[in-house]
């Protein structure tokens, strides 16, 4: 029985680096073995030499070279898949098309564009905004909470709602800050209790 031709013994004085190409063959059979997939393994086998070769001083001359490389081989391939599985395939790009993040500069900036508008009402017409507007009271409970007939309370809330998009220079129905920012409006209650 004849055996396949063996990597020759490493020759301690010789740099291992030389000795590389002679374990192309069996990181390549190993890389298919794992990947199932002729050209994921050429990758594989590329990435481990680049990664063989840039960490070659925690290389320990003498000792098994072609395990060091299986050990990067398999190393780089499960850490591929473990990224591979979080990705979600998109070839279209319909997924990606509906990803989208707002940008943060833009709540900051209306934000402080509404609290200067804000600080310049009435102490009446904060008050107001800050019970319906922001804390989200019916007009009867709030006209409860203030002492005043549910009327004086709607008609408050208008005014003070065109007063506001007057100051910030809004067009009619245009919103003053963004409707999905939450903690700008938790803001704006606590800068209408400070002001008011």
């Amino acid at each position: 029985m004849t055996e396949g031709p063996k990597p020759r013994a490493p020759n301690v004085s010789q740099d291992p680096r030389d000795e590389l190409t002679l374990h192309l063959p069996a990181l390549r059979a190993f890389a298919i073995s794992l990947s199932r997939n002729p050209t994921t393994a050429d990758d594989l086998v590329q990435d481990t030499i680049v990664k063989a070769w840039t960490r070659f001083e925690g290389f320990t001359v003498g000792t098994n070279l072609q395990a060091w490389l299986f050990t990067i081989l398999r190393n780089t391939y499960f850490s591929s898949l473990r990224k591979y599985r979080r990705e979600v395939s998109d070839p279209e790009g319909v997924y990606a098309s509906r990803l989208f993040v707002k940008p943060d500069h833009d709540g900051k900036l209306a934000y402080a564009d509404f609290q200067v508008a804000f600080d310049q009402l009435s102490p009446e017409h904060r008050e107001v905004l800050i019970l319906v507007g922001a804390s989200g009271y019916s007009g009867e409970e709030a006209s409860e909470m203030i002492g005043i007939a549910v009327g004086t309370v709607k008609s408050r809330t208008n005014r003070a709602r065109k007063r506001l998009a007057e100051l910030m220079g809004l067009a009619e129905g245009e919103d003053s800050l963004p409707s999905s920012d939450a903690a700008s409006l938790a803001l704006m209650g606590k800068s209408g209790a400070q002001a008011a």
